[in-house]
């Protein structure tokens, strides 16, 4: 009996989990995306589209969120961050959300993505070496997602910050 409302309890944290995914959809339904699915983790492949310089010991990255699936998804939000060492484990870090040293944040709005068309994120940090953990890695976790991937950092982070925009189909970066 126990293990019955053991596993309906887990039936009801899915269903609100389903919950929580149909509350993105129906975002994407008030801006004519009418059944739009958010998109799957398994279905979006992660990359660095660009690396950025800059002075004052600031660096960062165009994050590219590529559609693999075979149907157009929705994504919303900003992405999860976190740090790996060579050894793939994790380290200390932070995200903050909005505005980056690259780029003003588009804001939190629902981004149609095309079977094989991309969406995009800014991510920055300083290198200056003041409390800097070297990350090998770099987790990011689509929005709405529960899972990860990891791409290939390999730079100094101050503190473990990692300051990040909103997902839109493109993040202009500043000049």
């Amino acid at each position: 009996m126990n293990a019955k409302l053991a596993l309906s309890g887990a039936a009801a944290v899915v269903l609100s989990a389903g919950l929580t995914t149909g509350a993105v959809a129906q975002g994407a339904s008030s801006a004519g995306s009418a059944g739009l699915a958010t998109c799957a983790a398994s279905n979006l492949s992660v990359s660095f589209h660009n690396r950025l310089g800059g002075g004052m010991n600031h660096a960062g990255a165009t994050l590219e969120f590529r559609n693999t699936g075979a149907r157009e998804c929705a994504l919303r939000g900003y992405p999860g961050l976190g740090l790996e060492n060579a050894q793939h484990e994790e380290l200390s870090s932070q995200a903050v959300r909005g505005s980056t040293w690259y780029a003003d944040d588009p804001g939190n709005k629902v981004v149609r993505v095309e079977p094989g068309g991309t969406a995009q994120a800014v991510v920055a940090w300083t290198h200056s070496g003041s409390a800097a953990r070297q990350a090998a890695y770099l987790r990011v976790t689509p929005p709405a997602a529960t899972t990860y991937r990891t791409i290939e950092l390999g730079d100094l982070v101050d503190n473990g910050e990692l300051h990040v925009t909103a997902v839109a189909n493109t993040v202009p970066v500043r000049g």
